[in-house]
Parts: C-alpha cells; sequence; structure tokens
C-alpha cells in the first residue's frame, strides 16, 4: 500500500464528525453539497486562488467545472475520509449554505507531515481568521497529529 492510501490517523481514533465555530459549522463533505459547494467556490475563483495555502496551486481552476466534475471530486474527498486517508469538511453557516472547505491530508511534499487547509468565499471573508484560528486549536486539543508536523499556512 503507498503512502497515500495508508490511513493518516491510527485505528482507534475516533474522527471527529463536525465542529461548532463561532459563526460557521463544520461536516464531513459529501455528494449532498454538490451544487451548494460548486456554487460556493465558483464564485470566488480568485479569492480561493488567493487564500493562504492556495497561493499557486492548481486549484480552483479558473474555468471552473462542471457540477459532473465537482460531484466526482466530492465523491473521492468521502472516499478518503471513508477510508481514513484524509478528511475534507464542508464549512457551513446556519444550517446548509456551504461557506467554504477545510483539508486535512497527508503533506504530497513531505512524508509524515500533514497539509491543512481551508477557504471562504470571498463574501465570508471575515470568517477565514476565525475558522484558522478555531481549526488550529482543534487540531491540536483533538486530532492525532504532532503539531509540529502540521502544516496550515497562518492568516
Amino acid at each position: 500500500m503507498s503512502e497515500d492510501q495508508q490511513p493518516l490517523v491510527p485505528e482507534g481514533f475516533d474522527v471527529p464528525r463536525t465542529l461548532a465555530g463561532d459563526g460557521f459549522r463544520l461536516e464531513p463533505l459529501g455528494a449532498e453539497h454538490n451544487a451548494r459547494d460548486l456554487a460556493a467556490w465558483s464564485g470566488s475563483i480568485a479569492h480561493v486562488r488567493a487564500t493562504p495555502g492556495f497561493a499557486g496551486r492548481n486549484w480552483p481552476p479558473p474555468e471552473g467545472m462542471s457540477a459532473e466534475a465537482n460531484l466526482a471530486d466530492l465523491e473521492r474527498h468521502a472516499q478518503d475520509f471513508a477510508e481514513r486517508r484524509g478528511f475534507t469538511y464542508s464549512v457551513l453557516e446556519g444550517d446548509a449554505e456551504v461557506i467554504g472547505c477545510l483539508y486535512v491530508y497527508p503533506s504530497k511534499e513531505q512524508a509524515g507531515r500533514v497539509h491543512v487547509s481551508s477557504w471562504v468565499r470571498e463574501d465570508r471573508a471575515h470568517l477565514d481568521a476565525v475558522v484558522y484560528r478555531t481549526v488550529s486549536a482543534w487540531l491540536r486539543e483533538v486530532w492525532p497529529f504532532d503539531t509540529r508536523l502540521v502544516d496550515y499556512a497562518p492568516r
């Protein structure tokens, strides 16, 4: 099994399904979020690409993508979550409005490190630092990672 197919967390670790923060909450990203997720990032492409952790990367694609391609991406993330290889959460406002995403994955650049990134829609940019601070504390307090090995670009 290659490193990217290995579970990111120990077998006995109970992966959190939610996190409530000030003005947002997290829940695992899934197919049910497709239309709302697509609308959230495709309406803020330049903003997301300028967010720490996304600058210089190939996502989101400047030309956008079809609903079908976005759904395939969400299904891949959901499969990673189920297999404990990586964890993607929708950032929600209220009961259902998708305003961003959080990704917790093994680093592609350095074995043994954890890459964390998040984005929020441009019209919710004031929540970016709130999400960062809340998630950073959550990673320290709940997740089984050595925090010295977690890469999450500050806001």
